[in-house]
């Protein structure tokens, strides 16, 4: 199993949401969350003072899958948040080495 988290530009929220459900992803938690990369953040007016807006906003996306819907789930993120600009964002991979569904008890991919 895998743990894929995701961090997008928030406008792309509806598109990647519907992307992963295209391959047959049944959930996923979202967090509005803030940071920065290359991007380095920039610089705003805000009633003639100039001030530095250094942490941006962006949209976290953590999914749950089996092993062989990887490519797929990546390829799904890739296409549906790319903009072509710089902060478009990044997705990462993590082995997951446990689920359990706290409801029935289920472990394992049978909780996914």
């Amino acid at each position: 199993m895998k743990f894929v988290s995701a961090i997008i530009k928030p406008f792309k929220l509806d598109e990647v949401r519907m992307a992963l459900a295209a391959v047959g992803v049944q959930g996923l938690t979202v967090t509005d969350v803030k940071g920065f990369g290359r991007q380095k953040g920039h610089t705003e007016l805000y009633r003639g003072a100039e001030y530095v807006v250094d942490f941006l906003p962006k949209t976290k996306l953590d999914v749950a899958i089996d092993d062989d819907r990887l490519d797929d789930v990546i390829a799904a993120i890739e296409k549906s948040a790319a903009t072509g600009k710089i902060g478009d964002g990044k997705i990462f991979v993590f082995d997951l080495a446990e689920v359990v569904r706290i409801r029935t008890g289920e472990s394992g991919t049978q909780a996914l």
